[in-house]
């Protein structure tokens, strides 16, 4: 009994002492340093080999440009442990204080050559250097703790300081040599890269990362260097480059085409067409797996019928008439299958054999997913042939069958964008309301702009005149028939001059503008909607494609630098924020890291 009792004893003693010493730290934090050393002298009394209350005392101390007081406090201490290096480091710090920096400079070298004595002090005597900004003795920390002993590691902290000192070569080095004792932090090195690196391949970071990578390749073949030469070249844009790193990669490596594909998908959508054909055609004639071969002249096909003109479909068609014997018609044919039914129906206006196609293909051993993708392409043509009653089926069977998933949510939008086209805005509401609140934050996104318009122009139109239009024009568009679509906006623009749903037609005609090459009249267009609803949603909008506009089509730099200088100094919480910081800094001409 006796015994519970004491350690009943023991619990409430420490619970006080802790509730005791919380205050002090309070009264620190409101500048009350006097009050906060008064109850910590007591504390520290009773326990002079807890170290961080002796810190605490000495940064209060030091608070009150009491030098002397600090000084005494760490000499103390060290009288009684002469061989604890961060009491030297503090004690230099404070001669630092002081304006004494021969003095701090001795007891900063006392203090790193006592890591002789205990080599695992090095990572708290480096962090408390790193605290007090003393980043080269920080640095000769680290570097010693690890000689002393090689099963510490701090090449983390070690590439973190290079960068802040701006020591580009020793931080990439540091890095290259942590991943490479720890694969783990490659995406973490990538992420640190990422703040140096820019798409600039005369950017001074480019070129000491590309120069550190060749030498080591030239040292040591190591996969790690092609991947990172590769992301780098990527990061230039510099495709063709990146291309050499994945084929060495692959060559000597047993990661397959992974790294392959996804740079093609990269050079894709980057519009690099001559690049992303060289990659695919080197797959198909590699030694690769089925679906793999598959993937890639699915991409291919899909490059060709981006460029080509109508004369042109009857090669494509052959093609895929040619892949699908080849490899037949089955599960791992899918994506040709849908791809061949997209084309014809959405580019030949051959509808109905587009149609047979999918529901032939249901025929096949299909997973519900896969039959999911089939209905969706389905259910797109029906909607584009203006049968919206059984297209609305088919969407609804997705969302049936695959209840909560990705697929069923863009099924659900679409069938709220198929109602809005046949005119049902109450349905489609409905439907948006429970979209608003997706997972998929695209889907929300679009859910809400879509919503909005409904909304916004049945509260200003009863009879909804102008919305039934502009639903109508917004069909044509998705049908491909850009010329009708933006004569029924310019309808609406005409009749419907200063309501609400102006500036939405007007940026829905100039994105058909520019489709069309006609980039002067899509200007003129993103200009209205600047002037006449510059307090309006798509306001920003219209700045940042202006200003695409003026800096790629137009060939007007300094009216580009204009528009994105308003984003940035006005529209800080706009998504094309980021985005237009960094274009906006490279046609000022300055480097990365500069500010504004």
């Amino acid at each position: 009994m006796r015994h519970l009792f004491f350690i009943l004893l023991c619990f409430v003693f420490i619970a006080a002492t802790a509730q005791t010493e919380q205050l002090a730290y309070n009264y620190a934090e409101q500048n009350q340093y006097e009050k906060a050393i008064a109850i910590l002298k007591k504390l520290y009394k009773k326990n002079p080999n807890r170290i961080p209350l002796l810190y605490s005392l000495v940064a209060y101390k030091q608070q009150l440009e009491d030098y002397d007081g600090a000084a005494q406090l760490l000499t103390n201490y060290m009288k009684k442990n002469p061989d604890i290096p961060m009491v030297y480091a503090k004690l230099g710090y404070n001669f630092e204080l002081q304006k004494q920096p021969e003095e701090a400079s001795k007891n900063y070298k006392i203090a790193i050559e006592k890591l002789a004595l205990n080599p695992n002090y090095s990572g708290s005597l480096g962090g408390i250097f790193e605290k007090h900004n003393l980043l080269d003795q920080a640095v000769a920390t680290y570097q010693m703790g690890m000689e002393l002993n090689e099963r510490l590691n701090f090449l983390p902290q070690l590439a973190r300081i290079y960068g802040e000192q701006g020591n580009l070569d020793k931080m990439f080095d540091s890095y290259l040599a942590l991943i490479n004792s720890n694969p783990i932090y490659f995406n973490k090195a990538q992420h640190v890269f990422g703040l140096y690196i820019n798409d600039d391949p005369l950017n001074e970071a480019n070129i000491v990362f590309r120069k550190l990578l060749l030498k080591k390749l030239q040292q040591e073949p190591n996969i790690t260097y092609n991947e990172m030469l590769s992301w780098l070249f990527i990061q230039q844009k510099d495709f063709g480059k990146a291309f050499s790193q994945e084929k060495a990669i692959y060559k000597r490596s047993d990661q397959g085409f992974d790294g392959i594909m996804d740079l093609a998908e990269i050079t894709i959508a980057a519009n690099d067409e001559e690049t992303a054909r060289d990659i695919l055609e080197y797959v198909i004639e590699s030694p690769s797996s089925r679906t793999t071969t598959i993937k890639a002249h699915q991409m291919l096909q899909q490059l060709t019928i981006a460029k080509i003109d109508k004369e042109g479909y009857e090669v494509v068609n052959k093609e895929y008439s040619r892949l699908l014997e080849l490899f037949g018609k089955s599960q791992e044919t899918l994506g040709l299958q849908i791809d061949y039914a997209h084309c014809l129906a959405f580019d030949q206006d051959k509808k109905q054999e587009a149609i047979a196609i999918l529901k032939k293909s249901f025929k096949q051993r299909l997973s519900k997913f896969d039959a999911a993708h089939v209905r969706m392409e389905l259910a797109d043509i029906l909607v584009l042939d203006e049968k919206f009653n059984e297209a609305l089926i088919y969407y609804s069977q997705i969302q049936s069958a695959l209840k909560n998933d990705g697929l069923a949510q863009q099924a659900r939008f679409k069938v709220a964008k198929t109602s809005y086209y046949k005119g049902d805005f109450k349905w489609a509401q409905t439907q948006l309301d429970v979209l608003k609140r997706s997972a998929s934050q695209l889907i929300a996104n679009d859910a809400m702009e879509l919503s909005l318009v409904i909304s916004d122009n049945s509260l200003e139109d009863s009879t909804q005149t102008a919305l039934k239009i502009f639903a109508k024009a917004d069909l044509l568009a998705f049908q491909n028939k850009d010329t009708a679509a933006i004569t029924m906006y310019e309808q609406i623009l005409a009749a419907h001059k200063g309501e609400k749903i102006e500036d939405e037609t007007l940026f829905r005609q100039a994105k058909l503008y520019e489709k069309a090459n006609e980039y002067k009249k899509a200007a003129v267009n993103y200009l209205k909607i600047i002037e006449y609803h510059g307090d309006g949603v798509l306001a920003d909008d219209a700045h940042f494609y202006l200003a695409m506009l003026y800096e790629s089509k137009l060939n007007q730099p300094d009216k580009a630098k204009e528009q994105y200088e308003h984003i940035i100094f006005n529209n800080a919480d706009s998504i094309h924020f980021v985005t237009s910081r960094k274009k906006y800094r490279v046609l000022r001409g300055d480097t990365l890291n500069s500010e504004l």
